[in-house]
């Protein structure tokens, strides 16, 4: 079913495997076989995309997609076979956000699409500017096994549907999906019908596109009258706190110095964490993840600013983290944004760096010198001293052959070099590495949350390892979804990869446990209620480093800290295989994070 080569991280290697074992090991292919002629519109597309700068592409190749896979490689693209189209396509979602390129997922059609549609549908609510680039059925095959609504199937998931409708049309429509992932930031599905790839591209189309004929989308400067709004909104302010999220990546430095003029305390949603590290008065994560410092100074704010930043129910914990009165004003490119999840006073349409920019030359005239206001020297050493949960005590839970998750964090984050890029799952487990553990940027912090699934993990470590070769690849996941996408790890034995998996592992589906067993967190505090059968989300104790060693990965089991000794060892040796650390964990009754999560449902 795959045809495909061993690929190295940072290496480039064409397929050695002749075209007809190709087809014997691909799947049915409708009745068309592949041509192998030099100018087909597959090879047209997979050459146009090759020049207009896509960097890396991930895909489960069948009959369907192996032309214009091959056609992208040749043209100098990296590609890596995944185990899973799901696994491919959050793959290159992560490589999307963390290497600032436009990623590609090649697919076949019909099933091939299908079992990507999870991490789709995961890039597209986050924004990712991607290609998912699937076969498609001709339009006469009106009785293939092959056949569904593809278009439908992407919009169903928020993705853009596109196609290449001929071989006249080819580049054009190649340029369209293009400029509509880079520029629009959005997640393009390009469906290549089998006998318009199969095609012979015409003779005028034979050369690929230049890059330069998709212009990069120019920065939304905002209008003159917005600029002096927040100015003067900010000006008026005592305690003004700024939230910036991944739509303010490129603003740390607007941001930082209108935050210093104004006087104002600096904070980032998940998918923004490290945007403002080693910042004095940075308050890590708004949310769900807030250190109880950080939320008591948020909730004292008398203006929040979200700059690039939904401020949607789990950055403004359900709204508990804007007190009354307080005044709310956001910034962002798209109108349709403003004031979507919350109400605002103010709404400005605009880039967050060219807002930040404008808002403090317009701020000076107002109040020529840098005000106090909540950057004080109290503030400044509380922050210094309790905004990280992991200056703050906790009881340590451990014992009974299992570790407290935070002591279990905290040495982690000692042990594990400080240029890292941390992948996080989704469960009841993921506030531990998404708050314990330091990140050195923006750019290393990969948190796929936005379809709220679970088994992404281990996909997107390996396409942020991918997108940051220069950084050690480290993954938090629960052992409920380590083991749902599991069979990527074979993917990064093969590639190679340093990638530290931290498994959390509680023997079952931590959050549903929490929420729905007697005594679980509401919010509130414990609720007491009648026993729960939860043997639909429990399971026997699974011995995942001896799975993970079955894969080819080093696996080191961990129940106390003193078992961590093998990771400073496998740390200082670092080989160039994934290390998987299995580590049973005790139960805090519910993470703090856990009640926020289920209050929106």
């Amino acid at each position: 079913m795959v045809v495909a080569s061993h690929i190295s991280p940072g290496t480039f290697e064409a397929s050695r495997e002749p075209v007809e074992a190709a087809r014997d090991t691909a799947r049915d292919t409708d009745g068309a076989p592949a041509q192998q002629a030099a100018g087909t519109v597959a090879q047209l597309v997979g050459r146009t995309l090759a020049e207009l700068g896509v960097g890396h592409v991930f895909g489960v190749v069948g009959s369907g997609n192996f032309e214009v896979t091959n056609a992208l490689r040749l043209a100098g693209v990296p590609f890596t076979a995944a185990r899973h189209e799901g696994g491919a396509a959050t793959m290159a979602d992560a490589y999307a956000r963390m290497s600032g390129r436009v990623g590609v997922v090649s697919t076949h059609q019909g099933c091939g699409l299908s079992n990507a549609v999870t991490g789709i549908g995961e890039a597209a609510k986050s924004r990712t500017p991607l290609i998912v680039l699937t076969a498609d059925t001709q339009g006469s095959a009106v009785r293939s096994n092959f056949k569904i609504d593809q278009d439908a199937l992407a919009r169903s998931v928020g993705a853009v549907s596109e196609r290449i409708h001929s071989p006249a049309t080819a580049v054009a429509d190649t340029l369209r999906a293009f400029r509509t992932a880079r520029n629009e930031r959005r997640t393009v599905v390009l469906n290549l019908p089998l006998d318009v790839q199969s095609a012979p591209a015409p003779a005028s189309a034979r050369a690929a596109a230049h890059p330069a004929a998709v212009a990069e989308a120019q920065p939304v400067r905002p209008a003159a009258p917005s600029v002096r709004r927040l100015a003067h909104l900010i000006n008026a302010a005592e305690r003004p706190v700024f939230v910036a999220g991944r739509g303010a990546r490129n603003a740390r430095e607007e941001l930082l110095s209108l935050a210093a003029h104004a006087g104002a305390l600096v904070a980032t949603s998940a998918v923004a964490n490290g945007l403002f590290h080693n910042e004095e008065f940075a308050l890590g994560i708004s949310g769900g993840f807030s250190s109880p410092l950080s939320a008591e100074l948020i909730q004292g704010a008398d203006l929040i600013v979200g700059w690039g930043c939904a401020l949607n129910m789990w950055t403004m914990r359900h709204g508990h983290l804007i007190s009354d009165g307080t005044a709310v004003a956001q910034v962002d490119v798209e109108d349709s944004a403003l004031g979507a999840n919350r109400p605002i006073g103010l709404g400005v349409v605009g880039d967050a760096a060219l807002t930040a920019a404008d808002v403090l030359t317009e701020l000076r005239t107002l109040q020529p010198a840098p005000a106090q206001r909540y950057r004080t020297a109290r503030n400044a050493a509380a922050i210094a001293e309790r905004s990280r949960w992991n200056d703050v005590e906790t009881p340590d839970l451990s014992g009974g052959g299992r570790i407290d998750p935070r002591e279990l964090s905290r040495e982690l984050d000692a042990i594990l070099p400080a240029e890292r890029i941390v992948s996080i799952d989704s469960g009841n487990f993921m506030g531990y590495p998404s708050t314990y553990l330091k990140v050195p940027d923006e750019f290393g912090f990969c948190f796929t949350q936005a379809f709220q699934s679970i088994g992404l993990g281990l996909s997107t470590a390996i396409g942020a390892a991918l997108a940051r070769p220069d950084r050690l690849p480290v993954l938090g996941a629960g052992d409920g979804g380590f083991l749902m996408g599991i069979s990527e790890l074979e993917t990064a034995v093969r590639l190679e990869l340093p990638l530290v998996c931290i498994i959390y592992n509680d023997a079952g589906y931590g959050a549903e446990v929490h929420h729905f067993g007697a005594g679980a967190a509401d919010g509130n505090g414990p609720a007491v209620g009648p026993a729960v059968d939860l043997s639909t989300v429990t399971f026997p104790d699974t011995d995942i480093a001896a799975i993970a060693r079955g894969f080819g990965a080093d696996a080191v089991t961990v129940r106390s800290v003193a078992d961590l000794e093998e990771v400073r060892a496998w740390v200082r040796e670092r080989p160039a295989r994934p290390l998987v650390i299995d580590a049973k964990i005790s139960s805090d009754g519910g993470a703090w994070w856990l009640a926020e999560a289920f209050k929106g449902h």
